[in-house]
């Protein structure tokens, strides 16, 4: 048994470039390629010592380039990300695979995914659940699991990633200086 990041795949097309990484909470219960395993309650639990999100030098007017920054709880304390999966069977039906993907809110206002997405975009954040409420987003009816939809409030902090693989970031913006 394999597992595959995303869930919004079709049978014919698993190339990674041309599926979701994230689900929306606004659409997770509705949208055709998340809504069968919304609806059969098919909620996991991610683990991640960090996410990465591009971060914008400028404003509206001009966004400036953007640097990949990587995200974490301070002392890379694992981070446990509401998701959900679904079973997949190759079309001949000899592999099967698992898929899931991420789950997001509205993070405008954020004190600190603010500074994240392109200035004037909306902002969006991955949902970050407290351990203590793990056991309880599995298992919870489907119509309570919304009520763990909400930003995450605790600690995070953030640095420029290096490069991924093949992929040219520009480097962080120069500190400001003090004029007194």
């Amino acid at each position: 048994m394999r597992w595959r990041r995303h869930l919004d795949v079709g049978l014919q097309d698993l190339t990674p470039g041309a599926i979701a990484h994230n689900a929306r909470r606004e659409t997770v219960a509705t949208l055709k390629s998340f809504k069968p395993a919304w609806s059969k309650a098919q909620r996991c639990i991610i683990p991640a010592e960090a996410i990465y999100e591009p971060r914008y030098c400028g404003t509206v007017e001009k966004p400036g380039k953007s640097v990949r920054y990587r995200i974490s709880q301070p002392g890379d304390v694992p981070l446990g990300i509401a998701g959900i999966y679904q079973r997949w069977t190759e079309p001949r039906g000899d592999k099967s695979f698992f898929t899931f993907t991420m789950l997001t809110v509205n993070a405008d206002g954020h004190p600190f995914m603010q500074d994240y997405h392109k200035p004037g975009d909306e902002k969006r954040m991955v949902v970050i659940l407290d351990p203590k409420d793990y056991m309880a987003w599995l298992t919870c009816p489907i119509d309570d699991a919304p009520k763990f939809f909400r930003q995450w409030m605790g600690a995070l902090v953030g640095e420029p990633a290096p490069p991924a693989r093949g992929v040219k970031t520009a480097p962080p913006p120069p500190p400001q200086q003090e004029l007194f």
